[in-house]
């Protein structure tokens, strides 16, 4: 399982989750790619349990990339404690995941669309979010089409002050 090697505070807060991710959120070194639709913490237990799923199916062909890593220590309190005495210890590692970032890419010259796609479908159940399944060809379409809409829509403003 991932967990940061050394971390220079043991506890932390707990935060929010607002907004949607500006980084990590393109396809970078794969060709399909799976992308979260909603906040929320993954645990390095299940992104392990989503890598061997991809893993066996896959069959140990193509390449996988990890694109999160669980680097916020979560603490918890011992069954039974009373009320006070400090913070809890951590007890595990989480990612904390936006809307729109990418988990996980897959690439290689054996892994087609179809056994991408399954792959991915099995790591999904694995994870407490809701994710989509995108691939590097609709990701260069929405670019073009995110490139055309605002030129589109500034000519009739030109039409019509003319």
């Amino acid at each position: 399982m991932l967990s940061p090697r050394r971390v220079k505070f043991r506890k932390q807060q707990r935060g929010r989750m607002r907004g949607v991710a500006t980084r990590g959120n393109t396809i970078a070194f794969g060709e399909f790619a799976l992308q979260a639709q909603e906040c929320g913490w993954i645990t390095s237990r299940q992104i392990e349990a989503s890598r061997r799923a991809m893993t066996r199916h896959v069959k140990r062909g193509g390449k996988i990339w990890i694109r999160i890593f669980p680097d916020k220590p979560v603490t918890m309190r011992p069954a039974e404690t009373r009320m006070g005495s400090g913070k809890g210890n951590p007890e595990f590692w989480v990612a904390v995941i936006k809307p729109g970032r990418i988990l996980f890419e897959m690439g290689g010259p054996e892994i087609t669309p179809e056994i991408a796609r399954e792959a991915m479908r099995l790591a999904q159940y694995k994870l407490p979010v809701k994710t989509k399944f995108i691939s590097l060809a609709d990701q260069a379409d929405d670019g073009q089409a995110a490139g055309a809409a605002p030129s589109a829509s500034a000519e009739p403003v030109l039409a019509l002050e003319s």
